[in-house]
């Protein structure tokens, strides 16, 4: 009896090892089968982006279009890295016959769209038989006007909201409520004015004066921009730099906008090249996690400097 219980506890013991072994190269199977899964469909991904990013398909004479679409940050889809890059491959094209920006923006960093105007400017005199319009479809406001400023011409909607020449710096002070509160602020600087803007201590007069000519000699900057794309065509009011919005029939009336015209509108009868390429970059899959990965020290900079009620002027 007592052999025969040995023999089936064996037994027992090999069929449960079997067992755990077929569950083991199952799911060693599935895992393998999900890993070349995933290898084909990044690959497919990559493949993709590389073909859709080489993809200018301009088969004669094209009217090529570069989108400012959205906040102009550093790390959107309207930094001066994607804009310009766009450009540039619009500009070289030996097919292109004009180029337009297609502009729904409401603004954002001055560095930013300071640097996408500079940028048109060079193109514009390295390529004088290529004209660069801007089209504002929704809205073209501060910094995207600031851009917008840089080109030939500028179409809009009669219902476009355009203009907002101005800059700002915002935040909160919370002062007050902490001593509301019995709540004691504890900071300590190496430089008085190291805590500048912050938003738990009260603002010293002294620091509200030098933020305030900071951002005045920003707006200088924008005006002379604009008055600088501009020109002649500019019928300057007391209120134009204020930083008031207009819509783009008073904006054309102003001399700040040109006509009114859409994208199609004017590659058909403007620049002569009715088919429409899209220049714009559109990431792929290793460029936006690069640029993810590559931004991340700039998100904790600006971060700590929001925590501190200072997160750098901004044109909207």
């Amino acid at each position: 009896m007592a052999d025969e219980g040995w023999e089936r506890r064996a037994l027992e013991a090999l069929a449960s090892d079997i067992v755990v072994e077929r569950r083991r190269a199952r799911r060693w199977s599935i895992f393998f089968r999900l890993l070349a899964l995933a290898v084909v469909v990044v690959g497919g991904l990559l493949f993709l982006g590389v073909i859709g990013a080489q993809s200018h398909i301009c088969l004669d004479k094209c009217t090529a279009v570069v989108d400012v679409d959205g906040e102009i940050d550093r790390e959107g889809r309207a930094s001066a890295d994607i804009v310009v890059e766009g450009l540039r491959a619009a500009f070289e094209h030996p097919g292109t016959k004009g180029v337009l920006l297609r502009i729904n923006s409401p603004g954002g960093s001055p560095v930013q769209a300071g640097q996408i105007y500079a940028e048109v400017r060079r193109l514009r005199a390295k390529y004088p038989s290529i004209p660069l319009h801007a089209v504002v479809e929704e809205m073209a406001a501060s910094g995207a006007y600031y851009v917008a400023a840089a080109a030939d011409r500028i179409y809009v909607n009669p219902a476009s909201l355009v203009g907002s020449i101005g800059v700002i710096i915002d935040g909160f002070g919370f002062a007050g409520s902490l001593d509301k509160l019995g709540v004691e602020r504890r900071v300590l600087t190496a430089g008085e004015n190291k805590a500048f803007l912050d938003p738990f201590s009260p603002l010293p007069e002294k620091q509200r004066e030098y933020a305030q000519a900071m951002i005045a000699d920003i707006h200088a900057q924008f005006i002379a921009a604009v008055r600088e794309g501009r020109g002649a065509r500019l019928k300057e009011t007391p209120e134009m730099f204020s930083g008031l919005v207009w819509n783009g029939q008073r904006a054309v009336e102003l001399g700040l906008a040109d006509a009114t015209g859409s994208v199609d509108g004017v590659a058909r009868d403007v620049i002569g090249a009715e088919e429409v390429v899209d220049f714009t970059p559109r990431e792929d899959l290793p460029s936006r996690l690069a640029r993810r990965f590559g931004a991340e020290a700039g998100r904790v900079a600006v971060r700590t400097l929001r925590s501190t009620g200072f997160a750098g002027p901004i044109l909207r």
